[in-house]
């Protein structure tokens, strides 16, 4: 799940990306309103953090016009206001929800949580196909053979593939969600990941296989 995320404080920003990662999220890190909003428009992302008060523009004229182009993503608002104002000011420009600062990482990740679970798509915790459960909130794939907890790449890119079963998914598509766009990584790094979730999806003894498309990408199949 990609999320992108709006903070002036680099400090903050910093350790929120650091949290936002080592609980499974894919984040992009901007530090301006402008940004947010370029990122926001040009970009996929299934949800975005916006703090209020930042330069070039602030987040809630960042989430008035999100809005108006139609994006119906989920956002958060981060904002060192309390005063329910601001907070009704925010909701009724379109946030999803709103956290004053300072907050506790347990409550940020809850509230995204919510949010998302609110998606019409996101609605089920667990994706099946073939046998397979992956469930999205312990990152735990079970088969017929047991169970193992994936680490969090490897959870990104097996939950789009049991989102889109029997699609091909562009090699590009993993890169741009889960590395980002601002991302060093190589293409051969897909393939990695790829070998390293058709190893665990066999020790699991499931017949599910993830077949490449030659130049294209890779797509999730049922055994034979």
């Amino acid at each position: 799940m990609r999320l992108l995320l709006a903070e002036d404080e680099r400090v903050l920003s910093d350790a929120l990306v650091t949290i936002l990662t080592h609980n499974h999220y894919s984040v992009d890190a901007v530090y301006n309103g402008q940004d947010a909003l370029d990122y926001l428009l040009n970009g996929n992302y299934d949800g975005a953090i916006l703090d209020i008060m930042m330069p070039q523009l602030d987040g809630l004229t960042v989430l008035r016009r999100v809005r108006e182009a139609q994006l119906t993503l989920p956002v958060l608002l981060l904002t060192a206001k309390a005063e329910i104002d601001d907070r009704v000011e925010g909701l009724d420009c379109g946030a999803d929800d709103y956290l004053t600062k300072p907050f506790a990482s347990k409550e940020l990740l809850a509230r995204i949580r919510a949010m998302m679970r609110r998606q019409p798509e996101l609605v089920d915790n667990t994706l099946q196909f073939g046998g397979l459960s992956l469930d999205r909130t312990s990152y735990i794939l079970s088969g017929e053979g047991g169970s193992v907890r994936l680490a969090n790449k490897e959870f990104q890119m097996l939950e789009m593939l049991m989102e889109n079963p029997r699609q091909v998914i562009p090699t590009e598509r993993f890169l741009e969600k889960i590395w980002g766009y601002d991302s060093e990584a190589e293409i051969n790094v897909v393939w990695v990941y790829i070998s390293m979730l058709r190893k665990k999806i066999a020790g699991l003894g499931s017949s599910v296989q993830i077949r490449a498309s030659r130049g294209v990408g890779y797509s999730l199949e049922a055994g034979k």
